[in-house]
């Protein structure tokens, strides 16, 4: 059985613009571009989102939310120099790191550098280090496997720690509602709830050639998540899958020559 950890940084990017600017601490903040040039939210302090916003919100939208809201530009050499030195924390405890995103990472720690017993225990040690050397906060979850780590990371935020013990698993999945799951978006939810699925319980009583009809290869990654089942493993050398570029403009471009020009220079980046 697998001890696996989720670590996931408290509002990452607007947590790293209040450490380093003391005004904006205590203050709804988003970091994103201008809501006067389109843009949007990367990431939101947990002061503005007690006004519902949210990250990939148009900044437009988060600035009607929030009068006097703070736009600041995102400043990702920093963001990467402060994630570098999460994972060097990692790396103190076990090798076996798959790095998700600047701010989120699952580690294996089954077998661990510090022979350490119990991964909640590894969890509490990576909390505290994270705060001294960054002076900021990140929340764990601890369990059997990959999904589970990413729903327990999700239960107390933030600078929280959450653990779901094996014989809890499946109690834990049964009540969770169908779209707190990972990986089940607003179009997926709304369609298992058109199928009479609103929790884990109702998603477990589907067969799998029930799910797999409604949802193709996928069901059978929600058959086996009902059951608080993930075989997936903790990849230190994942695959980069995809890459993107873009550019939000302040006036729609309709001109086709501009467009091509503007393209070409994305597709470069």
């Amino acid at each position: 059985m697998r001890k696996v950890i989720h670590v996931d940084m408290d509002a990452f990017y607007a947590s790293v613009e209040q450490r380093d600017n003391p005004q904006y601490r205590s203050k709804p903040l988003v970091v994103g571009g201008s809501p006067n040039q389109r843009g949007v939210v990367a990431a939101a302090s947990y002061e503005a989102r007690k006004f519902g916003i949210h990250s990939a919100m148009p900044s437009i939208t988060a600035s009607a939310l929030c009068p006097g809201l703070i736009f600041v530009r995102p400043r990702f050499d920093v963001y990467r120099e402060v994630s570098a030195q999460t994972h060097e924390i990692f790396k103190r405890y076990t090798d076996v790191v798959e790095g998700v995103a600047l701010d989120e990472a699952y580690l294996d720690v089954t077998e661990n550098k510090r022979n350490i017993a119990y991964a909640s225990t590894i969890a509490r040690y990576i909390k505290a280090e994270i705060l001294e050397k960054t002076q900021l906060t990140a929340t764990a979850g601890v369990s059997i496997n990959k999904f589970l780590a990413k729903m327990a990371s999700g239960q107390n935020k933030p600078n929280g720690l959450t653990v779901i013990l094996p014989q809890d698993a499946i109690a834990f999945v049964e009540s969770l509602p169908i779209e707190k799951f990972h990986g089940i978006g607003e179009v997926t939810a709304a369609k298992m709830h058109s199928l009479g699925i609103h929790t884990g319980a109702d998603l477990k009583e589907r067969s799998l050639a029930e799910l797999t009809q409604h949802f193709g290869k996928v069901g059978h990654h929600y058959y086996k998540i009902a059951r608080a089942e993930d075989d997936r493993v903790v990849e230190p050398n994942r695959v980069r899958k995809s890459i993107g570029a873009e550019t939000s403009f302040a006036v729609d471009k309709s001109d086709r020559v501009l467009m091509l020009l503007e393209l070409e220079q994305i597709a470069q980046r």
